[in-house]
């Protein structure tokens, strides 16, 4: 990735905690991140940031292993904005395959169609301008304009939270998403672009492979020496994620089935009649095919079912 450009986030008091844990915390984890980082395609310094952008669009919720493949065959019919946002949104939802939450891929075609327009079929480099495109959120916008452009801004991800929450805050696991995540990731960041980028993409990295919500692996740790978790003994070491609903039997597997069944039949659609005819819960069924329409995904035409087919 490039690292060019300066550092634009003015400098914050940091509470004396932090200034302690900012001080050790950055070079050990800047060195363990050369050695130990994993050999990801969004990481090569030529992936470029359309790249960057539709891989954290396909990364949102989902592992890792499972969005390579299909990102470089996204990338391969798609390679630039343009490319996606000239092709119908129903191939995009096609395209989107196993992925999971397919309005993900409607929020790409329709942020591909506006980069296009507004941009001259280049990513914005600027936090604000990738806010207003379609399905962009924090993180997901400073992710961009720091991995793709070297900006300096803290990019906060559930693991890096995770790792905040225990080596600074000395707990098991982080409170609920605010924007004091964000002031907590930049008063440890370098002042340094280039280095703070890396402090990013390291904290996040050990968070996803060795301060895991589960199964934690501190003698791997580079930071264990200063982790407040570790120094109190570990206190609430109890899961106190919330859970997810059982995916056995739930609305949530009715729509992925009616989605598979849109993508197999093509152009053609499926006579709403027949969608999910076999499944056994009329109610469910009728629910699911509802929430699709209203997501956007499901278009009814003359009583068939399609996948989104006009452009936005």
């Amino acid at each position: 990735r490039r690292t060019c450009g300066v550092a634009r986030t003015p400098h914050i008091a940091k509470p004396p905690r932090l200034m302690r844990v900012s001080s050790a915390i950055t070079t050990p984890l800047i060195d363990w991140y050369g050695e130990h980082a994993r050999d990801l395609p969004w990481r090569h310094p030529e992936f470029g940031a359309w790249g960057i952008l539709v891989s954290e669009f396909m990364l949102q919720q989902t592992q890792v292993s499972r969005v390579i493949p299909l990102l470089e065959a996204w990338l391969e019919r798609w390679p630039t904005p343009a490319d996606l946002a000239a092709d119908a949104p129903a191939e995009a939802v096609r395209m989107w395959a196993n992925l999971g939450y397919p309005r993900r891929a409607l929020w790409l075609h329709r942020a591909a169609g506006q980069i296009a327009e507004r941009h001259g079929n280049v990513v914005p480099d600027d936090v604000d301008a990738l806010l207003a495109l379609t399905g962009i959120g924090d993180y997901t916008a400073r992710a961009v304009a720091t991995f793709a452009y070297g900006s300096r801004h803290p990019v906060v991800d559930t693991n890096t939270r995770r790792v905040l929450a225990r080596a600074v805050d000395g707990r098991s696991q982080p409170g609920a998403p605010a924007k004091r995540d964000l002031d907590a990731m930049l008063s440890i960041l370098p002042m340094d672009a280039s280095a703070a980028a890396i402090v990013n993409a390291a904290t996040m990295e050990l968070g996803a492979t060795v301060c895991t919500a589960r199964a934690q692996k501190c003698d791997a740790c580079p930071i264990r020496h200063v982790c407040a978790w570790r120094a109190a003994g570990y206190p609430d070491t109890g899961d106190e994620r919330r859970k997810q609903a059982r995916y056995e039997g739930s609305d949530r597997q009715a729509r992925g089935a009616a989605m598979r069944q849109l993508r197999a039949a093509g152009a053609e659609g499926i006579p709403i009649d027949f969608m999910l005819g076999d499944w056994p819960d009329r109610g469910q069924r009728d629910r699911a095919l509802t929430s699709l329409i209203d997501d956007g995904l499901v278009e009814i035409s003359e009583d068939v079912a399609h996948l989104p087919r006009g452009n936005d």
